[in-house]
């Protein structure tokens, strides 16, 4: 799958050769979100026969984070399987996280991670001083901006997630934004207790 146009001659017949428009990409992150919600609001509110209970509306936005953030898990992982089949085996969870920066990232967003920065004890900061998804995001004033942008960093947060689960890293991962369009990803790599 790529983002580049295809030059001829391309073999539309290929069943390899996929190509994706990216401005569907756009579409669809813009649509997710509200979709999220909505699910969520809906899923909350009590059945007719009385059952069910009645859901506060911070619960309804972890429940629409938790769903952002699991179908982005399952694309993350996809991508990666798709994405790392054809590479060597990694070697350390530095190189995945590299591979994450510039491949991967590269291949969603059409630009690599601006800064990483590690303390080799297993957390990583991404920073990405224009996140594609905030790139023509505006409101009135730029704080209700930033809390209006906190849920579209749940599917990227599950995009990472799962490409890592996808190679064998268990971890958490944690988005902020200060100011748009910028956006900082925590990664957190969680061991295995022996």
């Amino acid at each position: 799958m790529s983002f580049e146009t295809p030059f001829p001659p391309y073999n539309a017949s290929d069943p390899y050769a996929t190509f994706l428009n990216a401005s569907c990409l756009d579409l669809l992150l813009i649509e997710i979100v509200p979709m999220a919600h909505r699910l969520a609001s809906e899923l909350s509110v009590p059945s007719e026969d009385g059952e069910g209970s009645v859901v506060d509306e911070e619960e309804q936005r972890e429940a629409a984070f938790r769903r952002l953030e699991s179908l982005g898990y399952r694309v993350g992982q996809g991508l990666a399987e798709r994405f790392s089949r054809d590479r060597p085996r990694f070697t350390d969870t530095l190189d995945v996280i590299k591979f994450l920066c510039k491949d991967l990232w590269t291949l969603v967003f059409r630009k690599q991670i601006d800064n990483l920065k590690t303390n080799h004890r297993g957390v990583y900061v991404l920073t990405d001083h224009s996140f594609r998804p905030f790139a023509r995001m505006s409101m009135e004033s730029s704080s209700a901006a930033v809390i209006r942008a906190q849920a579209f960093l749940s599917f990227p947060c599950g995009v990472i997630r799962g490409a890592l689960a996808s190679m064998g890293i268990n971890a958490t991962v944690q988005a902020e934004s200060a100011e748009l369009p910028g956006a900082t990803f925590q990664i957190k790599t969680i061991t295995a207790k022996s």
